[in-house]
């Protein structure tokens, strides 16, 4: 296992316990005084997950795979 796919996978636990806001359930607040403190929480959580899906594929793409699946290169 490469190093940062162990680093990867911790930050993929985090984010999936991070996606059950338990303690939002109940909360009558408003953020920016109209949006629910659960939808801003799961807005700003699909932001955050977007960002880190994005370095996952630009650091972990196996380019290799691609290249030969293109034709590129023979195995």
């Amino acid at each position: 296992m490469k190093k940062h796919s162990l680093v990867f996978l911790v930050v993929f636990v985090i984010l999936a316990v991070l996606h059950q806001d338990a303690w939002n359930w109940d909360s009558s607040k408003l953020v920016f005084g109209f949006m629910p403190v659960g939808l801003a929480y799961h807005a700003a959580y699909s932001v955050m997950a977007a960002i880190f899906w994005g370095i996952v594929i630009k650091v972990a793409w196996p380019d290799d795979l691609e290249e030969w699946a293109e034709g590129g290169e023979e195995h």
